[in-house]
């Protein structure tokens, strides 16, 4: 777990990168300066040809230049990230500091101006006394560095630009979750059956520390614990509550951040958090809010396909010993189009793309549980609208979609008293 805790933190981290490269630029040129080039041979044709002071200059020049560059990289990422914060969502600022192109820039940026500056201390050099002799090599590899972090300059440039494009963030949340989906969420032992109750005998086990249930590896606990109440099947404590205390803290990890491991509910938040701002006043661009919507679908549909609800898990005897809290198909659907369905009910394109969203969750659902959970959300959606577009003619293409809606929700594989 702590291994976990420490791989996501290093993923997130904007120094990491960097201070790898700064580690890797050190040893580079200590171990240039040992490699000499005989004069007159083909490769000291390639190298630096001027003199000891020549190379010291060269050497500044760079250094001061990539002083400057890394002041402008890092203006640049805070400015995307204020955009990101206030014109999209807060929760998306983890998706800009893990982004792998920028902490890769940056530390070559890092990597050159530490390369550069170190070979001060070498370059005309010797005893504390000036000298004609320097690593020629080393010195051209740092030119060579220069030219890298240009070409580098101009891609950050690019990448920054498309990174901050509602497009781009919106189809990388959607990635992400996707991913979760398939990677994190349970298969074995998933249930739809009601969580047992805990008897009056029950005993709690307190979280070792507050803040955002990041994982859980519930196997862990197949000894005998329960996530958050310990008993037996008879009234009195447990045996070995501390050795269940232990795993539980070993099974479980809590940081103050919420985070998209095993958490598909986090990239939903996130894309209706888009859809959301999108309607409101300030920004008022509902293309955008539609757009996120598009996204929303392809994450609702990738959830109707799969068995949601609680986890239950039985040791080798067949004995129920864990049983873990999950979200069923009526919750991501509510995160997914309760708040947006409230602030755009007014807005009848925004209205028929949440019927879509409806429409293709409801094809993808395993069972008509699901689907009458989808017909339950298109008919709050349609008294919101009816209530809210004042527009006799423009409630008129939005009702007929609805209808059409309905009518394959509630005659296709679905029983007849599926409408409301």
């Amino acid at each position: 777990m702590r291994r976990d805790a420490a791989s996501e933190y290093l993923r997130g981290a904007l120094w990491a990168m960097p201070s790898v490269a700064v580690v890797l630029a050190l040893v580079t040129g200590s171990a240039l300066t040992f490699v000499e080039i005989e004069p007159g041979s083909w490769r000291d044709r390639f190298l630096f040809q001027g003199t000891a002071d020549d190379a010291r200059t060269l050497l500044i020049a760079i250094a001061s230049t990539m002083a400057t560059v890394i002041a402008l990289v890092l203006g640049l990422t805070v400015v995307a990230l204020q955009l990101a914060s206030t014109q999209f969502s807060p929760r998306l600022l983890r998706n800009f500091l893990r982004d792998r192109a920028n902490q890769f820039v940056l530390s070559v940026f890092v990597a050159t101006f530490t390369y550069a500056s170190a070979g001060l201390y070498t370059v005309g050099v010797q005893a504390g006394e000036r000298t004609d002799e320097y690593p020629r090599l080393a010195v051209t590899v740092a030119l060579v560095l220069l030219f890298i972090s240009l070409l580098m300059l101009v891609f950050f440039l690019h990448h920054l630009t498309h990174s901050i494009q509602i497009d781009e963030v919106m189809r990388k949340v959607e990635r992400t979750t996707l991913n979760v989906i398939d990677r994190d969420l349970p298969t074995v032992g998933v249930t739809t059956e009601p969580r047992p109750a805990p008897p009056e005998w029950a005993i709690d086990i307190p979280a070792h520390s507050s803040g955002y249930l990041q994982t859980i590896h519930p196997e862990s606990l197949l000894a005998g614990a329960a996530l958050v109440q310990v008993w037996t099947d008879r009234p009195g404590p447990p045996p070995a509550v501390d050795r269940l205390a232990a795993a539980a803290r070993d099974s479980i990890r809590i940081g103050f951040e919420r985070t998209a491991e095993q958490d598909v509910a986090f990239g939903v938040r996130q894309l209706a958090d888009i859809a959301v701002k999108a309607l409101s006043a300030a920004i008022n661009d509902p293309y955008t809010s539609i757009q996120a919507i598009e996204h929303l679908s392809v994450v609702l549909a990738a959830l109707a396909k799969r068995e949601l609800g609680s986890q239950f898990l039985r040791d080798q005897a067949g004995v129920l010993r864990v049983v873990v809290p999950g979200r069923d198909l009526a919750y991501y659907l509510d995160l997914a189009c309760g708040q947006v369905r409230r602030y755009g009910k007014a807005e009848p394109r925004v209205v028929r793309a949440q019927l879509r969203v409806l429409h293709s969750t409801g094809q993808f659902c395993v069972d008509d549980t699901g689907r009458r959970l989808v017909v339950g959300h298109v008919n709050l959606l349609m008294k919101d609208a009816q209530a809210a577009i004042f527009q006799p003619a423009d409630f008129v293409a939005v009702r007929e979609h609805a209808d059409r809606v309905l009518e394959e929700l509630t005659t296709t594989r679905t029983a007849p008293d599926l409408s409301v």
